[in-house]
């Protein structure tokens, strides 16, 4: 079930292991514009938006963690693709 283990030091629950999260941010290299704490990429428009975190269908440790980072065309609907949604205190 959903906060079945310790937030992450964000606060964050459930952050891996189930789906890659669409972002809002375009994908390109280099990573890390216009900041390394809070990287957003580039302004876009581009043709991929970034995708975090690993998906079930993923069966190892470097494809699971938070910080794998893909790349695909926000048209893209496959059933280990989903959204997080969070809500601001």
């Amino acid at each position: 079930p959903v906060g079945s283990f310790a937030p992450n030091g964000y606060g964050l629950y459930d952050m891996a292991g189930n789906v890659f999260e669409w972002c809002w941010d375009w994908y390109e290299t280099p990573y890390g514009q216009p900041t390394t704490t809070n990287p957003t990429g580039p302004a876009g428009p581009l043709s991929d938006r970034v995708l975090r975190g690993g998906g079930w269908r993923d069966g190892n440790a470097n494809s699971s963690r938070c910080a794998r980072r893909l790349n695909y065309g926000p048209g893209v609907v496959v059933n280990f693709f989903g959204f997080r949604c969070v809500r601001g205190l």
